[in-house]
């Protein structure tokens, strides 16, 4: 297996809405989570797109969980936006799929073997055929699709068990927000492994949903195409959450306007 360097220089955190996010570049996150991941350290990862920040900011208990996370990505444009503004000038977005895909490349380069956990036995499935065909070297340690209930204690012993026996360094987490992120934090400790909180990414990986076309990702616009997509059960997370953003970033902006004003 090839080492990638522990020592890899930090990320500075931002704090958008109230929430901090790191900033850091695509490169820079793939670095730190193989080193992290080759190292067997238990850690979880939170892609900070705008629902998970307005999220995070209007209900404390999710709040805290994102806050906890070892490293939160500016997942959405918006966020990355928001950075840029904060004085991390060049801040781009660090995209959870575009991640994930990135992340399968190197782990299959340097030998890492990844676990994927969450979606359905379909998308899995297809995910596996896809991820194989486009990555032949990548050794995927195991997959399991949870029940939709909660599990027993004896059950999700089983399935950390599952886990670490595999020899994962990176866990892929398709379990969706805000249930994903929640289960990090309470396996933080006892999986061996980096845990990344993906959620739609199984699924645009595997096919089975539509991802934006390019254009629209660098436009800022894949919101827009998933609401198209999925209008009922999205509407609500992009035309509500979105609104939300928008006026508590002009807030929290405005704020910093006043405060250098008054110097």
């Amino acid at each position: 297996m090839t080492l990638i360097s522990a020592q890899v220089v930090g990320p500075e955190k931002a704090t958008v809405l109230g929430v901090p996010v790191d900033a850091i570049s695509f490169a820079g996150a793939q670095d730190r989570l193989l080193a992290w991941g080759q190292a067997h350290e238990s850690r979880y990862v939170v892609l900070a797109n705008v629902h998970v920040v307005v999220t995070a900011s209007t209900e404390p208990d999710f709040g805290a969980v994102v806050a906890a996370a070892d490293m939160a990505t500016p997942d959405g444009a918006p966020i990355a936006w928001m950075l840029r503004k904060l004085g991390h000038n060049g801040q781009a977005r660090v995209s959870g799929p575009d991640l994930m895909w990135a992340l399968l490349g190197r782990c299959a380069a340097v030998g890492l073997p990844v676990y994927l956990y969450g979606s359905t036995p379909q998308t899995l499935s297809a995910l596996i055929e896809r991820t194989s065909a486009a990555f032949p070297a990548l050794r995927v340690a195991g997959f399991e699709s949870p029940p939709f209930r909660a599990l027993t204690a004896e059950e999700d012993n089983q399935a950390v068990e599952r886990i670490n026996t595999s020899g994962a360094g990176l866990v892929f987490v398709g379990l969706g927000c805000p249930k994903q992120e929640h289960w990090m934090l309470a396996h933080r400790g006892r999986v061996n492994a980096v845990m990344l909180g993906v959620g739609a990414a199984f699924d645009f990986h595997a096919g089975t949903v539509s991802r934006a076309p390019i254009w629209m990702r660098e436009h800022g616009l894949e919101w827009l195409h998933r609401l198209a997509s999925e209008p009922r059960r999205l509407w609500k997370r992009y035309l509500v959450t979105n609104t939300l953003f928008v006026l508590m970033a002009a807030w929290q902006l405005a704020g910093l306007w006043l405060a250098k004003l008054r110097r």
